[in-house]
């Protein structure tokens, strides 16, 4: 789907990728830009950004504080947005976490809900209240940002892995359901490998590079308007799963662990402590 004279909202979309995305969508002719996010401040700041680069001129980015844990939030603000702007052509669910770097026996139950409620569960609530409308029409697209995590085992990062598999299985069942339907609502699964946002900050990759932001969200929205099903990001990771089933388990993990690196990642991870420290006071107030 062309993002020209389209409605976009993106999730997570005042700070890391997602705001990037928001950019590119206004460079390439969005009618309207939504931000959801949880830090209202960054809202604020990405609106302001926007208006200075002449992106903007008061009326086509509009930005709401919202916790997609928060379904009846998530419905409110829908609608809120459908009152006014009457649709909502293109969602891009961007919104994640990642707690911490501790092996799962030594995770929390808050943890484990935590990153499974923002990571997957968030990005279903906001598709379940956008759907209805897109099917009524028979028109929108959805984006779900996974990861390649959400392909390969990643030691210390259980609860990240376990929400983006959770991600890809349900974002392709969703494209599936849509093509049997014969619906013209599409369903685009981007799954990039660690992006340098902040996000993933201290993750140390020795062989495969750490990907740069501004080419890797243009990746993404070049798939929106293709009407790409599935996004590997680079694309070498379209074989993944093709190659953790044809090589044994000790190969596979010797290759990927030991040659790559990925085994041992998260050994130095950092992350965005103050907005994980936001995350966890916004959710204890639910």
């Amino acid at each position: 789907m062309k993002i020209a004279s389209k409605n976009v909202l993106i999730t997570g979309g005042a700070s890391g990728i997602g705001k990037i995305m928001g950019r590119i969508a206004l460079e390439r002719g969005a009618a309207h830009l939504f931000i959801w996010d949880i830090n209202e401040s960054h809202i604020k700041e990405t609106i302001e950004e926007f208006k200075n680069k002449g992106l903007d001129d008061g009326t086509k980015v509009k930005g709401w504080k919202v916790d997609v844990t928060n379904p009846t939030l998530v419905n409110d603000t829908y609608n809120l947005i459908k009152s006014e702007f009457r649709v909502v052509d293109i969602v891009i669910n961007c919104a994640g976490v990642i707690t911490n770097n501790k092996p799962f026996a030594e995770q929390t139950i808050r943890d484990i809900d935590l990153t499974l409620d923002i990571n997957a569960k968030g990005e279903m609530y906001v598709a379940l209240a956008v759907l209805p409308d897109m099917m009524a029409r028979n028109s929108g697209h959805i984006c779900n940002i996974a990861s390649e995590a959400g392909i390969l085992a990643v030691p210390k990062m259980s609860l990240y892995v376990a929400s983006k598999w959770a991600v890809i299985g349900w974002s392709d069942t969703l494209r599936i359901e849509f093509k049997q339907a014969k619906s013209k609502v599409r369903v685009t699964t981007a799954v990039p490998y660690f992006i340098n946002t902040g996000l993933f900050d201290g993750i140390k990759s020795s062989i495969i590079p750490i990907l740069k932001p501004e080419p890797t969200a243009k990746k993404i929205i070049n798939a929106i308007e293709r009407n790409k099903n599935y996004r590997g990001i680079p694309f070498s990771y379209h074989f993944s799963r093709f190659v953790e089933c044809i090589l044994p388990t000790p190969v596979f993990d010797w290759f990927f662990g030991k040659v790559l690196g990925v085994y041992t990642c998260m050994d130095h991870f950092v992350g965005r402590p103050s907005e994980n420290k936001q995350i966890r006071q916004t959710a204890d107030t639910k």
